[in-house]
């Protein structure tokens, strides 16, 4: 995670390895830390989960679903770029009444530190 931002704070694109795992890494954080079967997001070609609680969907196009291209995704996760911001731009496609991803978002702090950690632990 830390190489891809690096790479983007250089203004460069992060090479394709790195942004997979980047983007895998923030996908299962998702699916984590906002459990369930009622949206399904998807970022091509690296990925997909399904996450937060509601009905699961079961086959066919899920009705809640969130899709972005790689770059956008890490941005989002690392709160470098706000959901309903994104999808006013057009960088986001969210269909459906549960694909407003605002309150899961970000899943790290900028530069991919660890939001839960504990400040208070003498480190």
């Amino acid at each position: 995670m830390a190489d891809a931002i690096a790479a983007i704070d250089d203004d460069e694109a992060p090479d394709r390895e790195t942004l997979k795992a980047a983007v895998r890494a923030l996908l299962q954080a998702l699916a984590d830390n906002a459990p369930g079967h009622s949206v399904e997001v998807r970022v091509p070609p690296y990925g997909a989960v399904q996450c937060v609680e509601g009905p699961r969907h079961r086959r066919g196009t899920p009705p809640n679903v969130v899709e972005c291209p790689p770059l956008v995704f890490l941005e989002l996760g690392t709160g470098r770029l706000d959901f309903a911001a994104a999808v006013a731009a057009g960088k986001v496609s969210a269909s459906g009444q549960r694909a407003d991803l605002s309150d899961h978002l970000p899943l790290t702090g900028p530069h991919g530190e660890d939001l839960a950690e504990d400040l208070g632990d003498g480190e």
